[in-house]
């Protein structure tokens, strides 16, 4: 009996910090990616997985912690989408133009770091693309408990206004919400929560982690607060198994394992049929 509660997963410490900070980073990310989803604002989780390699290389480079260009370059570069509004839904070739710098930047970052910096961490360039969460420590899976906590009860807070100017802007703001502000403030959310998932997933992943639980609860049902509740808990099941899937098969990488599970959850979704919503037709006069 010893030897099989040794042999658990849940008794190693590195086990338990990954399953601590991934934990609070799904729920993060389930939260933020529901609204994401639902404003048709996926285009500004794609751009900030490009963003989080590039600042946290330009971070290393420059010889601070590389959590520092991780949050710096998400929150100003969603503030940035936020400022520029509809003016920032360029065209493909400006789109794919402007991410292919921003990568190639990255590279330079590397290059950079590894050759006038100390090599001793040479890896931070692959932990920060696929994610190191089985080699994150005690202290910062605490702390990334603490800033997933922050930002799940900020969600939750500017919730409702939130759904109302996303459903209705127009409407929203002649009742008196601060549209433009709320806008700023969930963005600023989405770069937190997205500088968050990176450590999880890396930043080539990123994107995954935020739409796909999303997209999978969006497309199980229609009422707003279900569908949040429930992209939080898929994203925190799928975190799960890709861990458990991970430490029972090394050669797994666990950024992918969680997000083959997130992908076969969202292709499930195709498999359910919903329902139809019955719609009442008026009776015939003199019924």
């Amino acid at each position: 009996m010893t030897g099989l509660l040794a042999a658990s997963p849940l008794a190693q410490p590195f086990f338990q910090h990954a399953l601590l900070a991934g934990t609070s980073i799904a729920v993060a990310s389930g939260l933020v990616g529901y609204f994401l989803v639902l404003r048709a604002q996926v285009f500004t989780g794609d751009a900030l997985s490009h963003v989080a390699f590039t600042g946290a290389m330009a971070a290393l480079a420059f010889g601070y912690d590389l959590r520092l260009g991780l949050f710096a370059a998400t929150i100003a570069v969603a503030l940035l989408f936020g400022a520029l509004g509809r003016a920032a839904r360029a065209d493909d070739v400006v789109i794919g133009s402007v991410f292919s710098w921003i990568l190639g930047l990255g590279a330079f970052f590397v290059t950079l770091y590894t050759t006038s910096r100390s090599t001793t961490n040479g890896n931070a360039g692959v932990s920060v693309l696929f994610g190191s969460i089985f080699g994150i420590s005690a202290g910062s899976a605490v702390t990334a408990a603490l800033v997933a906590a922050g930002i799940c009860l900020t969600v939750l807070l500017i919730a409702r206004p939130l759904l109302f100017a996303t459903l209705d802007e127009a409407v929203a703001a002649a009742r008196g919400v601060p549209v433009r502000l709320l806008g700023f403030g969930f963005l600023a959310v989405a770069g937190i929560s997205a500088a968050e998932a990176t450590q999880a997933v890396g930043s080539l992943l990123l994107l995954g982690l935020l739409a796909a639980p999303a997209g999978a609860a969006t497309r199980l049902t229609d009422r707003p607060y279900r569908a949040l509740a429930l992209s939080a808990a898929l994203a925190v099941l799928e975190t799960w198994a890709g861990l458990f899937a991970a430490h029972a098969f090394p050669e797994i990488p666990p950024s992918f394992a969680i997000m083959a599970a997130a992908t076969a959850v969202y292709v499930a979704t195709f498999l359910i049929r919903r329902p139809a919503t019955r719609t009442l037709t008026p009776a015939p006069a003199g019924a």
